[in-house]
């Protein structure tokens, strides 16, 4: 108990765009796209602002 099989993601698939279509599921996932992006960014960046404060000896 506990696992997702092939079949019950395809039910699963189905329901959503049932429940969605596939207009807003395609917009969705843009938007998820761009917003994994951005956190990517913000953690390249921290990382950088951590390295310089190790460099400065803070």
């Amino acid at each position: 108990m506990g696992t997702l099989g092939t079949p019950e993601l395809l039910i699963i698939l189905v329901v959503v765009l049932l429940v969605f279509g596939v207009g807003r599921i395609g917009k969705l996932g843009s938007e998820l796209g761009k917003g994994v992006s951005a956190f990517r960014k913000g953690m390249r960046e921290g990382q950088e602002e951590d390295e310089e404060k190790k460099d400065l000896g803070e």
